[in-house]
């Protein structure tokens, strides 16, 4: 008789040393590993995709340090029973015993007053604060909670982590060992997963009892993409048709087509996705896929970001579908893109070259005596403010990273470059 418990659930880690994954921070040497030694945890936040074990480390940390633990979602939960917990954690507070955990997850769902609620109880020390995001916590954590928090980054599951799991799965799961298993290929259970853990073991559950009979199940890539494209729903927020959709949605706007645009961010608002999530897509496009052949597409950009903050759902399509007409038909360059691509690149190259010595600042005499700031050309004094020179280290002399793009704003930039710069750098 099957269980009504989730593979997932089941297979949730007891231990610390039975997680998974996240080795920079629950390694021998990881930051936490270290913090769960001295026994003084600070505030965190766990920032990360869905599936990469966030609930299981905080509750597992709690586990480690003996310490109670007060669960939340921010989805269900209020200013209320913020207040209920934290009165919960005074009463469990003796002298010299540990802050009491409050986890809540998803935080980046609470609003400014239910984190403001917070505060105090964090600030003095009434609860350890463990925060669990999907969400980028610059953007949806208030800065005076923020600041009391370190933030902890978890990666998505890599190849040798979910193939860690699918063993696990195989090997200790009670259920599972009444079937015989073979797997196969695991090219499209990673691919579908895509680094999540809980995904990936909804989709071997799902593979072993949709299995049509015989004494062995085979999972390979073609059962698992037949069995998914059953199963899945038509837009998933969280997974693989999530990635396709916004990949669709950036390239559409890229290739100036504002038709196909706005369809995309149609798809995704009847999907539910974060509108958020859609723009800052909208901003990170227009400095990648714009950029300098029109500098006001960043403007619009940020300032269709700031009004869905203000304004949100339903009105805030109408602010969205403008802003993606506007990026569509804008003219188009990723110079800026490309340009600190390849500056990168040189950097991790050459290394550290040295500043020229004539860009260096001197404010001490000793600084004067080496040759600090000699020889500098002030540009104000130049003609058209310009005085020809070389800002760049010896070893890279006459580099171009940008190259201008093939648009008239960046062709007039072109030609005042050349201008002044003649052959200096290659344009």
């Amino acid at each position: 008789m099957t269980s009504n418990i989730p593979l997932a659930e089941r297979l949730r880690p007891q231990k610390l040393e039975d997680y998974i994954g996240q080795e920079h921070l629950v390694g021998e040497k990881g930051v936490l590993s270290k913090i769960l030694e001295s026994g003084n945890l600070p505030s965190i936040v766990l920032w990360g995709p869905p599936g990469v074990g966030k609930t299981t480390l905080a509750k597992l940390i709690a586990t480690e340090l003996k310490r109670p633990i007060y669960t939340l979602s921010a989805v269900h939960s209020g200013v209320k029973d913020v207040r209920d917990a934290i009165d919960q954690a005074k009463k469990q507070k003796f002298f010299n015993t540990p802050n009491p955990i409050l986890f809540i997850d998803e935080i980046h769902r609470f609003s400014k007053s239910q984190q403001d609620s917070l505060l105090a109880a964090v600030e003095q020390g009434v609860v350890t604060l463990i925060g669990a995001t999907t969400e980028n916590p610059s953007f949806e954590v208030i800065s005076p909670l923020l600041s009391r928090c370190q933030v902890y980054i978890l990666n998505s599951l890599d190849e040798k982590g979910m193939e860690k799991l699918i063993t696990r799965a195989l090997e200790k799961d009670a259920e599972l060992k009444n079937f015989n298993i073979k797997i196969e290929e695991t090219e499209a259970l990673y691919r579908f997963a895509g680094g999540d853990a809980r995904k990936l073991l909804n989709i071997i559950e799902l593979m072993v009892y949709s299995h049509l009979g015989g004494d062995e199940i085979v999972i390979n890539n073609q059962f698992v993409t037949e069995k998914l494209q059953e199963n899945m729903a038509f837009y998933d927020k969280g997974g693989e048709m999530h990635y396709d959709i916004i990949s669709a949605f950036i390239k559409s706007i890229r290739g100036s087509d504002p038709n196909a645009g706005v369809y995309w961010l149609a798809r995704m608002l009847d999907g539910g996705e974060d509108i958020k999530f859609i723009a800052r897509r909208l901003i990170i496009l227009a400095s990648e896929d714009i950029g300098l052949a029109n500098p006001n597409a960043l403007l619009m950009a940020n300032n269709c970001f700031q009004a869905i903050n203000v304004i949100g759902m339903p009105e805030s399509r109408i602010i969205l579908s403008q802003t993606v007409i506007y990026l569509a038909n804008s003219a188009k360059s990723n110079a800026a893109y490309m340009a600190i691509g390849e500056a990168l690149s040189l950097v991790k190259e050459t290394g550290n070259l040295p500043v020229p010595l004539h860009l260096r600042n001197a404010p001490t005499k000793l600084m004067k005596q080496l040759g600090y700031g000699a020889d500098y050309k002030y540009s104000h004094e130049g003609q058209g403010n310009f005085i020809m020179q070389d800002f760049l280290p010896e070893a890279i002399k006459g580099t171009s990273f940008y190259k201008p793009g093939h648009n008239a704003q960046e062709e007039k930039s072109k030609e005042f470059l050349q201008k002044r710069w003649k052959d200096h750098y290659k344009f």
